[in-house]
């Protein structure tokens, strides 16, 4: 039995070596592999120059919009799910210089999938994570990958995703700094909900409707913000399972323009969050049908079935009571232009006493309100005793008068 055992185990290994070697040969189209590929850039520079990848990258300090754009490459994110929307995502989190990306995902490349992005048709039958990092290392061989080919809902590989983020950061034993769900079901969305409530770890959830004309990113911070379980859809709440609502010959629709749109979407969220910059959405939808792109904060359910989401929210509050936010207001310094070597002055027109007399009466108004205009008083008419007089004449006659004047 022992032996038997031994030898599933050894059959085993040889597969993934033998699967291995074919991502690698399918992954390159099976010719030219390694062609091009440039070498390893241990420091990002800002230089302009047609071999520097990252000078449009580096821009972004000079133009103020990052303070330092290079400490992206001390962050490590896990993306669970490559598919339409993962696969892109992870290609932009590569193409952006991230130091280390963790790969989540059970299923193989099919021709079916040809219709998004990133993957290719001589990728069919690869496994995506093999396939995704072959392709990723191509594009930017600075970055790190660790790749995992299976489902993180069963309860062997959910106890072994824990470990991973919790321990597979960019320095090994630390945890990543987010975790990003494009999965495409609600089984995995609550799995990954499950884990980063007990470990208390950051993460952006997002998702692409089934007739593909809508979406939605959504940053999830354990205790702070809602969970996935706080306000779950219907077939979460009423615990259907999502395989009995499958129908033969029936699919979900798919668009890559959608699915690179909430990509897009997500990933700036991520560096807007890791790089400190801008404003981080807590949730933000797209609807593609009106081009509408809701945003909105939603606060976590007290009464949340999960009871580490619970437990989160008691942390956060005891940490809101010992820290209390201070409301600071800035005081703007007027703009003092001491360059004037033409002597330019600006001087009113009006004097004081004509703007008083102008401005008409002032109501009373309570301490610190000030009107911005005032009506005129009417003018007094110069003329005493000037009246409308009525006249019996007839207007033949009063005519008549006019022209002989």
């Amino acid at each position: 039995m022992a032996a038997s055992a031994k030898r599933v185990e050894q059959l085993q290994r040889r597969v993934q070596e033998l699967e291995e070697e074919l991502a690698r040969e399918r992954g390159g189209g099976g010719q030219g592999q390694g062609q091009g590929q440039r070498a390893r850039i241990e420091q990002m520079s800002p230089e302009v120059t047609d071999s520097n990848p990252y000078s449009r990258l580096m821009a972004l300090k000079r133009m103020g919009i990052v303070k330092d754009y290079e400490k992206i490459r001390s962050f490590a994110v896990a993306v669970v799910g490559v598919g339409g929307v993962g696969s892109v995502t992870a290609e932009m989190l590569t193409r952006c210089g991230i130091g280390k990306l963790l790969l989540f995902d059970y299923d193989k490349v099919e021709l079916a999938n040809m219709n998004r992005l990133f993957f290719q048709p001589h990728q069919a039958g690869l496994s995506k994570v093999q396939a995704a990092e072959h392709t990723l290392r191509n594009i930017n061989p600075d970055v790190q990958f660790e790749v995992h080919n299976y489902n993180i809902t069963t309860v062997n590989n959910f106890q072994h995703f824990m470990d991973r983020i919790s321990k597979g950061g960019l320095e090994e034993g630390k945890p990543v700094d987010l975790v990003l769900s494009c999965v495409d079901n609600f089984e995995a969305r609550m799995a990954i909900n499950t884990a980063c409530n007990e470990l208390g770890q950051i993460w952006m959830e997002s998702g692409v409707s089934e007739n593909a004309v809508s979406g939605h990113i959504q940053l999830v911070i354990p205790g702070e913000s809602a969970c996935f379980a706080c306000a779950p859809p219907l077939v979460v709440a009423a615990n259907i399972d999502e395989k009995t609502l499958k129908r033969e010959g029936v699919c979900a629709a798919s668009l890559p323009t959608t699915m690179g749109v909430v990509a897009g979407l997500l990933v700036q969220n991520v560096l807007k969050y890791l790089l400190n910059f801008g404003t981080v959405s807590f949730y933000l939808g797209y609807n593609a049908m009106q081009d509408f792109f809701p945003a909105m904060t939603m606060k976590p359910n007290p009464q949340c079935s999960d009871r580490n989401c619970r437990k989160q929210q008691e942390e956060f509050e005891k940490k809101e009571a010992a820290n209390p936010k201070q409301e600071v207001f800035e005081q703007h310094e007027e703009i003092v232009h001491e360059d004037n070597d033409w002597g330019i002055e600006l001087v009113s027109e009006i004097s004081e006493e004509e703007l008083k007399t102008a401005s008409g009466p002032v109501p009373d108004l309570p301490e610190g309100i000030t009107l911005a205009y005032t009506i005129p008083n009417k003018e007094e008419s110069g003329v005493d005793g000037e009246t409308v007089q009525e006249s019996e004449e007839s207007l033949e006659e009063l005519m008549a008068k006019m022209k002989s004047i």
